[in-house]
């Protein structure tokens, strides 16, 4: 990797915020993952809502896709960005629970950022959500799936381990 590479550094090697205004309006699909690991007996009652908090699922679903939303507001250089859809959905895998955020826009710049940010919101929702009954809960594997759009394309993990 060389300066070339480090976008967000000017000529001084000073942080800014990268003009977006000259690339290409296309549209933009990422999608990201989370796990969280926690007992088999705790995933039931989540997903069967019979926790002291209420609908865990459906709160976690919600912060993520608020979360998407606020993104440049948590991520400093991030741009602001009109987001055309957020869908998150959780799913029952191994010891846990798998967080799957998928972020699309119309624009000049990515929205990979916006999918990391709700998996990991929906994450640690969860583990609020749960702590009153496991505080041994982890969030792990927070990473990017796939992107496609603008200049670079599309890009996929080349293995993803459920």
């Amino acid at each position: 990797m060389n300066d070339g590479d480090l976008t967000h550094l000017n000529e001084a090697g000073e942080v800014h915020m990268v003009e977006v205004g000259d690339k290409d309006i296309t549209r933009r699909v990422a999608i990201a993952e989370a796990l969280v690991a926690m007992p088999d007996e705790l995933v039931e009652r989540f997903f069967e809502g019979e926790l002291p908090k209420g609908d865990a699922a459906a709160v976690a679903r919600t912060a993520g896709i608020m979360a998407a939303k606020k993104t440049s507001e948590l991520i400093p250089l991030c741009h602001p960005i009109p987001l055309t859809g957020i869908e998150v959905s959780l799913s029952s895998v191994g010891h846990g629970i798998r967080i799957t955020a998928t972020v699309t826009t119309t624009g000049q710049t990515g929205v990979e950022m916006e999918a990391l940010t709700a998996v990991s919101v929906s994450a640690l929702t969860i583990y609020d959500m749960v702590k009153g009954v496991e505080r041994g809960v982890t969030i792990d594997s927070i990473r990017l799936l796939e992107k496609s759009g603008g200049k670079t394309g599309s890009w996929k993990r080349a293995e993803v381990v459920d």
